[in-house]
């Protein structure tokens, strides 16, 4: 299907998950990204992953998708020239290597946008290009700690607790992909590319909510929570008869009245202590105590069906299991099936948010690495094959 993004190509030369991700954002909306990876190792990625099938990793299907795999070591001038030879005819060059590292390598971003006034550099690190902490190594746990996600993430009678995922890093690549698409906006009317500057730590704090304003003008603190958002009740965990858990939010005040119509008790709607907002949030455990009560006396299924019969936000927390067989997802492809050479047909998560005119695809998933370079090297660059063949015997390419 035809991509938003089909008239742009992308330089990729990041590692890892934040430039990547990036990458792969921009690859399912049709941009045509060109990976340049090191020769014989490859991104890391390749071989990264909680769980591996045959030593082969199941993350770098995903990540890698609809992207062009080129090897270029970006350690010798030979593979430095190359690069820049790329940007030449780029819209985007995205990275994610500590400051500094570009212009060592003599691709300084001002040079490349010398040669190429259209050039939008998106750079993807762990406190930015600018400030005393920039020629820090930071990854993505560090980014989650500077930025205030751990501190208020778990249990709070336990150490603080990472979110399941690499938040930090692909909250990181969210944002450098929003600003690619600004500047790309901004380059529509002025002609002229720019730098897109995306720090870990600043991409954690731009979502952690009124966290800074309510220390300032309270002295508040967040604190660790667990299940629970304080204040803001009915909303939290509950167990069934069934040994299941279900999430319930019934915390707007019309929405409270329909619960307790749907436990059976409609005098809570209008009991004091729970008529409000406010005063649900200042007798919170002991609501969350009397819900818990009633859904351990269903099953799952049946309270599902009660809650929705009184339209009442509720949901079972899912698995990959549960995903796979939900109809809800099955009727939004939420969940895309793509061929690959290792595992054959694999699920992973379709292209977000969903455009009418201009879905975009998953073309195909995670390449071998240096499938592309034949493609890249000698039909985008020129290069005929003696050229390349002197290239890879000089280790530049393989």
């Amino acid at each position: 299907m035809p991509g938003a993004l089909t008239d742009i190509r992308v330089i990729e030369v990041g590692t890892l998950l934040a430039g990547p991700f990036c990458g792969q954002l921009l690859a399912d909306h049709g941009a045509e990204v060109i990976k340049v990876e090191p020769p014989g190792s490859g991104d890391p990625m390749r071989a990264w992953g909680q769980e591996k099938a045959d030593g082969k990793s199941l993350w770098w299907p995903v990540v890698g998708r609809g992207k062009k795999s080129v090897t270029i070591n970006l350690r010798e001038p030979a593979g430095q020239d190359l690069v820049r030879r790329l940007a030449a005819g780029a819209d985007v060059l995205l990275e994610n290597f500590r400051p500094g590292t570009l212009e060592r390598w003599g691709l300084d971003p001002e040079d490349l946008q010398a040669a190429n006034p259209k050039l939008i550099v998106t750079r993807v690190s762990g406190y930015g290009q600018t400030g005393p902490y920039s020629s820090k190594p930071g990854f993505g746990n560090i980014g989650e700690a500077m930025g205030g996600i751990r501190y208020t993430t778990g249990d709070p009678e336990k150490m603080p607790s990472r979110t399941g995922i690499s938040i930090g890093d692909t909250l990181t690549a969210m944002f450098a992909t929003i600003g690619t698409l600004n500047a790309l906006h901004v380059r529509e009317r002025t002609g002229r590319g720019q730098i897109v500057d995306a720090a870990l730590y600043e991409s954690v704090l731009a979502v952690m909510e009124s966290l800074l304003t309510e220390y300032h003008v309270a002295g508040f603190i967040r604190e660790r929570t667990g299940s629970m958002i304080p204040n803001i009740a009915p909303a939290n965990a509950y167990p069934t008869r069934d040994g299941r858990i279900h999430l319930i939010s019934g915390n707007q005040d019309t929405v409270w009245r329909r619960m307790a119509e749907a436990m059976g008790r409609p005098e809570l709607g209008t009991d004091p202590r729970f008529a409000t907002h406010i005063a649900r949030g200042d007798h919170q455990q002991e609501l969350d105590e009397m819900i818990a009560g009633w859904t351990a006396t269903l099953d799952a299924d049946e309270l599902r069906r009660i809650l929705d019969e009184y339209a009442v936000p509720n949901g079972q927390i899912y698995r990959a299991p549960e995903m796979l067989a939900d109809e809800h997802f099955e009727a939004r492809d939420a969940i895309a099936w793509v061929d690959s050479a290792d595992f054959g047909a694999i699920p992973m998560q379709n292209i977000v948010p969903k455009l009418s005119g201009t879905p975009g695809s998953i073309n195909w998933s995670g390449p071998a690495l240096g499938e592309h370079n034949d493609e890249v090297l000698g039909g985008i660059l020129g290069l005929d094959a003696g050229a390349v063949e002197r290239l890879r015997a000089d280790g530049i390419v393989a």
